[in-house]
């Protein structure tokens, strides 16, 4: 396991908490500058984020203003988003598997025929399909260290490790072709989920209940630190590896995205405005706890990764 305060590149952004209360920082090293005196928040930083980055980059060389060391300081979520936004089912094999699994066990298909079946049905979404996006609340958001509190209702609490794109400058209708030039920043959520809270029996021809099963509190870890777009390199070749007590349970590559970034971002544009801060989750790959038949207990640790973002490690307890 790396060091989970490392990033790519040479500063990074975040929130901090000291005894003076929370404030935003530039990451440098094993430093943190407080950037309370120059602007209120990241989220105001990443409105004016052009103007900024190289600024923070003359920052991050100087030794002048309120420096902290980073063990000495909590690490909150590293920024308020003005809203999130998530993508389902947006790997192909965790889809791929889902859909042979239902083949297999609703429909009688052998194990072949149910996968040959369902990478044919995702082979024809990559060709004429669209994303599966939905919005999550802000509140659900907790800290890279912070303990994942298990709501008292529902057994199946299941992880989701997820790239996270920040939003740099206004947008809507944006072409696939220019969508890269909005991106600020990126980020590690973590978008748990509830399962058996996911579909009512009550309501079934309404489908999903996203709000209850996917937005208890702390139910989305976040960050340690915004990582500059330009620092982090090829977004769809990056590592995302979460283990659950110490095993391995997701390692995959961004690459096997369905929908890759621009993708994402132009047909979030064609209904909703982006805004600098606006969040968007890009989905997560195979090897969620539903899959292995495991679930988040109380005193569970859970260690996630993406290539450059740096670490996040939470604590399971009840909320019972």
């Amino acid at each position: 396991m790396p060091d989970p305060l490392t990033h790519t590149g040479p500063f990074a952004l975040g929130t901090f908490r000291n005894s003076a209360g929370a404030f935003p920082g530039l990451v440098s090293g094993a430093r943190v500058r407080d950037l309370s005196d120059l602007v209120p928040s990241v989220r105001a930083l990443v409105e004016d984020w052009d103007n900024w980055l190289p600024r923070l980059d003359e920052l991050a060389r100087s030794a002048d203003g309120p420096w902290h060391p980073l063990t000495a300081l909590h690490v909150l979520p590293p920024i308020e988003p003005g809203q999130i936004l998530q993508s389902g089912a947006n790997y192909r094999k965790h889809v791929v598997d889902l859909v042979a699994a239902e083949k297999e066990s609703v429909h009688g298909a052998t194990p072949k025929e149910a996968r040959a079946d369902a990478e044919s049905m995702m082979d024809e979404r990559i060709r004429s399909g669209v994303p599966y996006v939905f919005l999550g609340s802000p509140r659900a958001m907790c800290g890279p260290y912070d303990d994942i509190v298990l709501p008292a209702h529902g057994e199946q609490h299941d992880w989701e490790l997820e790239l996270a794109l920040v939003i740099g400058r206004p947008g809507r209708n944006i072409a696939v072709e220019d969508a890269m030039s909005y991106v600020a920043a990126y980020t590690i959520c973590n978008d748990l989920t509830t399962r058996d809270r996911l579909y009512r029996p009550d309501l079934k021809a309404i489908g999903t209940d996203w709000f209850t099963a996917k937005n208890a509190d702390t139910f989305l870890p976040t960050g340690p630190f915004l990582v500059p777009a330009a620092f982090v390199g090829d977004p769809n070749d990056l590592r995302i590896t979460l283990r659950h007590n110490g095993v391995v349970r997701q390692d995959e590559s961004t690459k096997d995205m369905i929908f890759d970034i621009p993708q994402l971002i132009a047909y979030v544009s064609t209904t909703t405005t982006l805004r600098p801060g606006d969040l968007l989750l890009t989905g997560s790959p195979a090897g969620n706890g539903a899959h292995w038949g495991v679930f988040l207990k109380p005193g569970d640790v859970v260690e996630s990764e993406i290539t450059g973002l740096g670490v996040q490690r939470n604590t399971v307890r009840s909320g019972q």
